[in-house]
């Protein structure tokens, strides 16, 4: 138990300067560019991770950019998702619709005789003429 205050700091310092290195450069609060606030976590270990993460806590709220919104309010819009789509395409109708748009004309089938020969007036050379 006389570990537990020391094993909670240094995992409020890696927090607190993790969080501190990810955020983007022009979003650093109070002004202070991102290596004095990482000196400051650093030498004052318990100070410099408490007021770094109240310090920009207090910034992102203020900007609107706490993800998944603060509590009682709805998080920021964002770019809608367009809707679900069926997984199979046998269940999109749109894609059953398009099926029929898409299938060529078939042309239709000859009609089939009995008897071609009968009805054929060429000769065996192709030229038309009499039957022998």
């Amino acid at each position: 138990m006389r570990f537990l205050p020391v094993i909670l700091l240094v995992a409020l310092v890696v927090y607190a300067l993790v969080d501190c290195v990810r955020s983007d450069d022009a979003d650093m609060p109070v002004g202070l560019p991102k290596a004095l606030w990482v000196i400051l976590i650093v030498v004052f270990p318990g100070a410099g991770a408490l007021a770094w993460l109240v310090v920009s806590r207090v910034s992102r709220q203020a900007a609107g950019q706490v993800r998944g919104g603060a509590a009682g309010r709805p998080s920021r819009p964002g770019p809608r998702r367009p809707a679900p789509r069926p997984l199979a395409p046998d269940d999109d109708p749109e894609f059953l619709a398009g099926l029929d748009r898409q299938r060529p004309a078939e042309p239709p089938a000859p009609e089939p005789t009995a008897d071609t020969d009968a009805d054929d007036e060429t000769t065996d050379d192709g030229e038309p003429g009499t039957r022998s």
